[in-house]
């Protein structure tokens, strides 16, 4: 329905950024890059997501990419060569990081590099997923779905097959395999669907556009309608702060006590995993996207902080009192979490659809996916400050426990916020009608852009038919 209604360019185009580069990449990149950090690197717990920080400035940074391909089009496209250029970089990166031993400051250049092609491909293909949640709302749902699933799927060939490359080839020769999806979004750069901009005075007209775009979104963004929801997503995301390097250090340590989990079982977990991710997803589809954001988020974030109890339990090794096996619990765990997960991520992302304004949608879907992206920041960073003042470390893991549960109580503390989420549907349009009406600035952009496209459409007729 979605190729029929969208195009087949651009479903394939989601399905790849989604699917190959974030879905399998990123689950792929998960596995691998941890037991790099452990293994090769030898750096602490707390140190690794210190240094994960750096790994989320290109994404703190999308309002950028976004004004880049909302009004600087290089030869009259606006997408196409971001996901040349993305592919480009990530490939360079992913090839000098798995084929020569590097210090921990070279190996933090090359990941900012993987990490920032990866977020130009995200906002590129953003764009136009906000583009048409604008142009026919109705089927902004079915476009997260397509999103979710696709990125479900790839983590869970991604995962599944982590642990069995890091065993075989270690974990710098297993990131080698992160170059298929760079490699196939430089093809994606050539085949997708897009109109050529008429370029005529082209170069007069960009620092104009970037003014405008960049008024748009100060002037959107002072609605309560967009900075009411806006602001309970960075709080939901900030206060559910990280001990992931921590609970990793502890699972995979082989000393007794300790779990002990090798790199195939760390793998198929994720796997399994995956598969729950998808399920959330199909739960989201079928029965609660037509619940009001507020009714399904409030209830979502509260699903998140009972979930991490689950966490708290298997830390505690109380899952060995109720006789469940290490495997078991953490398999039952990890499809929890997942579940509850997507559930709650997914009304977040239609609801950003729903806020960005006609003409800026690549740039303010941007912009909403930064304030995010400070919010996981600002989660990792806490975390790090939790795992070092509580001295978790390589092999001293006493004090986990205590880190997993103020996780859980800072989870909870979000609902405080839930009052900023609108009441609307989830189909409902948001925006104010000044917003939307051709007289506002972001719209009239959007609507000298669309004439520009049209000119091109036509343009490149008549050419055709000299």
């Amino acid at each position: 329905m979605l190729c029929r209604e969208l195009g087949a360019t651009f479903v394939a185009g989601v399905v790849l950024v989604y699917g190959l580069n974030q879905g399998f990449a990123g689950s792929f990149f998960r596995v691998a890059s941890d037991y790099y950090w452990k293994d090769v690197q030898r750096v602490q717990p707390a140190t690794v997501q210190f240094l994960s920080i750096f790994f989320h400035v290109p994404w703190v940074l999308k309002p950028l990419w976004g004004v880049m391909t909302d009004v600087l089009p290089v030869q009259g496209y606006r997408r196409r060569p971001y996901f040349v250029f993305s592919g480009m970089l990530g490939m360079f990166s992913t090839a000098i990081l798995a084929g020569v031993g590097l210090s921990v400051t070279s190996a933090v250049v090359c990941f900012v590099g993987i990490s920032t092609a990866v977020a130009i491909a995200d906002v590129t293909i953003d764009a136009c997923i906000a583009k048409n949640s604008i142009d026919k709302p109705a089927l902004a749902p079915d476009m997260q779905s397509l999103c979710a699933f696709s990125s479900s799927l790839g983590a869970l060939i991604g995962y599944a097959t982590s642990g069995m490359f890091v065993h075989h080839l270690g974990a710098q020769g297993a990131l080698g395999v992160m170059a298929l999806p760079p490699t196939m979004l430089v093809f994606l750069g050539f085949y997708i669907y897009e109109l050529k901009v008429y370029q005529h005075n082209m170069k007069e007209k960009v620092l104009n556009k970037v003014t405008v775009a960049v008024k748009g979104m100060v002037q959107t963004i002072k609605y309560p309608v967009v900075w009411k929801p806006s602001l309970y997503m960075f709080l939901s995301l900030a206060l559910s702060i990280s001990t992931h390097e921590g609970q990793f250090y502890w699972y995979t340590n082989k000393e007794p006590p300790n779990p002990g989990f090798s790199q195939e079982f760390v793998g198929m977990v994720h796997a399994v995993g995956a598969v729950a991710s998808m399920v959330g997803v199909l739960i989201y589809h079928k029965n609660l996207k037509d619940y009001p954001f507020r009714s399904i988020l409030f209830f979502a974030q509260l699903l998140h902080g009972a979930s991490g109890l689950l966490d708290l339990t298997f830390v505690l090794r109380w899952n060995l009192a109720l006789g469940v096996p290490d495997a078991a619990f953490v398999t039952l765990e990890e499809c929890v979490s997942r579940v509850v997960g997507r559930v709650r991520l997914m009304p977040m992302m239609v609801l950003s659809t729903k806020l960005c304004p006609p003409g800026a949608e690549g740039t303010f879907f941007a912009l909403l996916m930064c304030i995010d992206s400070l919010g996981m920041l600002v989660a990792k960073t806490g975390g790090a400050f939790v795992l070092r003042a509580l001295h978790v470390t390589r092999t001293d893991f006493s004090n986990l426990w205590l880190a997993v549960l103020l996780r859980n109580l800072l989870r909870l503390s979000a609902l405080g916020a839930i009052f900023l989420v609108p009441t609307a549907d989830q189909t409902d349009v948001l925006l104010p009608q000044d917003l939307l009406s051709s007289g506002s600035p972001v719209a009239a952009a959007g609507d000298e852009e669309e004439r520009l496209l049209q000119l091109g459409k036509l343009t490149s007729r008549t050419d055709d038919d000299v």
